[in-house]
């Protein structure tokens, strides 16, 4: 009880948890904005897409079902921003483990309704192509 309202008072002082989090990581601003992108890149926000969103958030993560709506609204703040070509550059530098993930990630999104848009399509491709991930090596780390 006293540690949860401890937690309270810090959110309030200090801001959400979890979007502190994201904010003082490039690369994970970086996915979510990517993440958030393939969501849109079909015209609609499906609600199996968005459960995706957030499971990728609290398992892969680690940022509460409580944080998703305010993470959303930095990301949308920092969208504004940064454009899909600077998001993808953040993941340049880092492993290909890491970049695979966000390949994953992405496809998991895409997949998430059970209909690929050419828009998704189109932006997974691009976004393979610029982190140097062929479309097999993608698909041979998710099985």
């Amino acid at each position: 009880m006293a540690i949860a309202l401890l937690d309270q008072m810090l959110a309030l002082f200090e801001g959400d948890p979890g979007v502190r989090k994201v904010a003082d990581d490039p690369a994970l601003s970086a996915e979510l904005l990517m993440l958030f992108r393939m969501i849109l890149a079909d015209g609609t926000v499906s609600e199996s897409e968005m459960d995706a969103f957030r499971r990728i958030c609290l398992e892969s993560f680690d940022i509460p079902e409580t944080s998703i709506d305010d993470v959303i609204e930095y990301l949308n703040d920092f969208g504004y921003e940064t454009d899909g070509v600077q998001a993808i550059a953040v993941f340049r530098d880092l492993s290909m483990d890491r970049r695979r993930l966000l390949a994953r990630h992405m496809a998991e999104i895409a997949r998430a309704d059970r209909h690929l848009a050419e828009n998704e399509v189109r932006l997974l491709r691009r976004t393979l192509e610029v982190l140097g991930i062929s479309p097999v090596s993608a698909v041979d780390e998710q099985q």
